[in-house]
């Protein structure tokens, strides 16, 4: 088991006094067996009516309103967790998906079934190109090594480029251009293993780095994959590796931009500056 704090303070400034309307935060880490948080506080400036709740897929989300006018909004969420996924390669595929291709039974697919939809219509000769580079239909390997090996393409043939704007790249620019930031990188995996009919999530959360004088940890994106007798498995192209204990998954989605960390508008001029900073560290 391994212990983290996560500091994710987030300033938003704007030019005069506004009225701020509802915000969402998905910032609560999802808890199952391989993840505990031991202690959560959500602080807020200007104070707010907090209503807690779960969206379709299961994130906790928290509903702030507010009643007064502000000219700042502070949202600081600080949690300590514990980590027990020690040893992500410790699972059982059901026989019959052990090796690919394989077709999920039908009771299954019923439920995965918008997991396996495609998103992205632009590039779609592309991508399919693309994925046929890197098996063919009469090749027989195992999944799990199709997935790593998807991975490990992505982490190796891509640069890597952090990006402020919001929103995903489509396929068709994240491969014409080469580079994409990792929720970039999470939606080309998603595309990629649909494509080859299996079922794909996006993942939002955090990332514990090794530390350096300006990087204390990180907000994060990667991609889980439903395997038969696993459950939800992840996948981090931006690293290239199976997703572990550094990782702390805090919403999943069908579509990467249905789960932002903080969600809101405002009443007032238009205009504001916006500040993050995130630090994950080892206990």
């Amino acid at each position: 088991m391994q212990r983290y704090k996560i500091l994710h303070r987030t300033y938003y400034n704007f030019s005069t006094d506004v009225q701020l309307e509802p915000h969402e935060m998905r910032l609560h880490p999802r808890e199952g067996h391989d993840l505990r948080i031991e202690s959560s506080t959500l602080n807020i400036s200007p104070s707010a009516t907090l209503h807690w709740s779960r969206d379709i897929e299961d994130n906790s989300v928290a509903t702030a309103t507010f009643d007064s006018p502000t000219q700042q909004l502070l949202i600081e969420s600080e949690l300590i967790i514990q980590q027990f996924n020690q040893t992500p390669l410790d699972f059982i595929v059901a026989d019959y998906a052990i090796n690919y291709p394989f077709v999920y039974k039908t009771e299954d697919s019923v439920v995965l079934f918008a997991y396996m939809n495609f998103t992205s219509q632009t590039g779609k000769d592309v991508l399919t190109d693309w994925v046929s580079e890197l098996w063919q239909p009469h090749e027989r390997i195992q999944t799990y090594e199709l997935l790593q090996r998807l991975t490990t393409h992505i982490y190796q043939t891509l640069l890597y480029q952090s990006r402020e704007e919001p929103g995903v790249q489509t396929v068709a620019k994240t491969l014409s251009c080469k580079s994409g930031s990792c929720r970039d990188f999470a939606y080309l995996f998603m595309e990629a293993t649909r494509r080859l009919g299996i079922a794909s999530r996006f993942v939002s959360g955090y990332l514990h780095t090794t530390p350096s004088a300006i990087d204390f940890g990180a907000t994060h994106a990667w991609a889980e994959v439903y395997l038969p007798g696993v459950g939800w498995k992840g996948f981090d192209p931006t690293i290239g590796e199976m997703v572990g204990t550094n990782h702390i998954a805090v919403a999943v989605a069908r579509l990467p931009e249905s789960v932002p960390p903080i969600a809101g508008s405002f009443i007032g001029p238009p205009g504001a500056s916006l500040d993050v900073g995130v630090w994950v560290t080892e206990l």
